[in-house]
């Protein structure tokens, strides 16, 4: 069971954050909020994502597990307005999620949770450098690494205490370099890793909402993306596989 009322920006910002990675994920319910965890069809990237039940108005819910098909629920919510609130309604063992927003009222088919993949464990990895960074300084280096390459670097230069991103294109290069006395937060270590910019756009768009987006890196290791939402209410973290290229 649930019944909640949420701001529509804020409903919007949490669906924008999971259909940059997957387009269907099992949304667990309980008295707490709302927490989700997938991993795309490739294996490539992850995501957890807990909203806490601060981040509405009102809101009552028993614990439960809903298939939820993430791209038409963005296209609903692309139809609201910025003042309108959003009230969810989802009966005890139904099979549908009602929407009602500025006179509308949608009645979204939920997906069978059997069908969608069961969420992921999140992988004990150890990245010994981290460094915070503003999510739209975070994603117009993305930005413009794309302009160059299909691929981007994130390192640290534990030696001249730097943080830095680059891209290398056929016949174009990019870097921008960061002293750590310029970050937020910065933890120096031995870092290099290679990322594809196929996933990374879709995420530096989300994140550039952020004022800050912690970044934990390793050699040739996955990176993580933590970051809030919904004015502290939700927490997120993304984590993508790194691009492994022979010499």
């Amino acid at each position: 069971m649930l019944k909640a009322t949420i701001n529509t920006e804020i409903f919007k910002e949490t669906v924008d954050v999971i259909v940059a990675i997957v387009t269907e994920c099992r949304l667990n319910v309980s008295e707490a909020g709302f927490m989700a965890r997938a991993v795309d069809t490739a294996n490539v990237a992850m995501i957890s994502i807990e909203l806490s039940s601060g981040a509405f108005s009102k809101y009552s819910a028993t614990e439960t597990v809903v298939g939820i098909d993430v791209n038409k629920m963005k296209n609903i919510v692309g139809m609201m307005g910025k003042e309108d609130a959003i009230s969810l309604d989802l009966a005890e063992g139904g099979y549908k999620m009602e929407l009602a927003f500025g006179g509308y009222k949608y009645s979204l088919a939920l997906l069978d949770v059997n069908t969608v993949r069961k969420d992921p464990n999140m992988p004990t990895i150890q990245l010994p450098g981290k460094v915070v960074i503003s999510g739209s300084e975070l994603n117009d280096a993305i930005k413009a690494a794309s302009l160059v390459s299909d691929k981007i670097a994130f390192g640290i230069n534990p030696e001249k205490g730097t943080f830095y991103m680059e891209a290398d294109g056929d016949t174009d290069h990019i870097n921008l370099e960061i002293s750590g006395s310029d970050l937020k937060s910065f933890v120096p270590a031995e870092a290099r890793s290679l990322f594809s910019l196929d996933y990374l756009k879709d995420m530096g768009r989300v994140m550039s909402r952020a004022e800050e987006v912690e970044i934990q890196i390793g050699v040739d290791h996955p990176v993580k993306f933590a970051f809030s939402i919904a004015d502290g209410n939700g927490k997120v973290e993304y984590l993508l596989a790194p691009r492994i290229e022979a010499d």
